[in-house]
């Protein structure tokens, strides 16, 4: 399930889902954190149960070098958004910003997976990113802007689990069957 990615997508997707709930009043927010829960936890028990054991499969050494490169520069632009963000006096551009990072690393990631579909994902991330930026040039408030990000990214990657446990029959960007998966960090 995490060879196939459907286990990345679907706890990322949970944790995009924390952001974006977070304002909510006390019992929604908790309703909506359970809801999200068992949408995580049925992508990843239909992905155990619909995709084959090696689904995903392990990398040639050069592919997961690449993996591992792709995800640790990642990481580091969204350690620096956050502190620069942070020291500079704009957490509200944080989301957004991880938003777009974390979209663009499915474009490389796309190759080292042989996985088109995954552009989709950069597609509608940068897309996702992009609205919140625009929510908030346009007077928009932090909160208005953690719902839309959180919740957008949530659906997107949940989406991309979904397409990903429909497996062999969906056929990718290109046209062609997109079987399998991609483990990747979101």
């Amino acid at each position: 399930m995490f060879r196939s990615g459907v286990g990345f997508f679907a706890l990322f997707g949970l944790g995009w889902l924390l952001l974006g709930v977070a304002a909510l009043p006390g019992p929604a927010r908790w309703v909506a954190v359970g809801a999200g829960a068992v949408v995580a936890l049925v992508l990843m028990l239909a992905a155990r149960r619909r995709l084959p054991a090696s689904a995903g499969g392990p990398l040639p050494p050069l592919r997961r070098r690449r993996f591992g490169q792709v995800n640790a520069v990642q990481w580091l632009l969204i350690a620096g958004i956050a502190v620069g963000c942070g020291r500079g006096g704009v957490p509200e551009l944080i989301p957004p910003l991880v938003a777009l990072v974390v979209g663009l690393h499915f474009v490389p990631l796309a190759a080292v997976f042989e996985q088109p579909r995954l552009r989709t994902a950069a597609a509608l991330l940068c897309a996702v990113a992009a609205a919140g930026l625009v929510v908030l040039a346009s007077g928009g408030s932090a909160t208005q802007v953690r719902t839309l990000v959180g919740s957008g990214c949530a659906l997107t990657l949940w989406a991309m689990a979904a397409w990903t446990v429909r497996g062999p029959r969906a056929a990718g960007p290109s046209g062609r069957p997109d079987a399998g998966g991609a483990a990747t960090a979101g």
